[in-house]
């Protein structure tokens, strides 16, 4: 995980990154015929690590808080029944 100026770059994806990636890809080469798209298919658990993750670093702020306030919420709702 980087930071530059505006955004992080994330070397390491979740599982759901990769798998939209991948889907992305297919349907790159299922619309496009590329061979690009097909050697990095073909060798995906070789090529996956070789990708990196950018997202705005204010757009990452407002997910984390986003997830902060769930949390909470969640933590809220708990409380609540276990003090009924």
């Amino acid at each position: 995980h980087e930071a530059h100026s505006l955004v992080d770059i994330m070397y390491d994806m979740t599982s759901q990154d990769a798998q939209r990636l991948r889907i992305l890809i297919h349907n790159h080469l299922k619309y496009t015929g590329s061979s690009r798209a097909r050697e990095i298919l073909d060798d995906w658990d070789n090529v996956l690590p070789r990708f990196v993750k950018v997202m705005p670093v204010d757009y990452r702020r407002a997910l984390q808080e986003m997830q902060g306030k769930k949390k909470t919420s969640e933590q809220d709702d708990i409380s609540l029944a276990v003090g009924s």
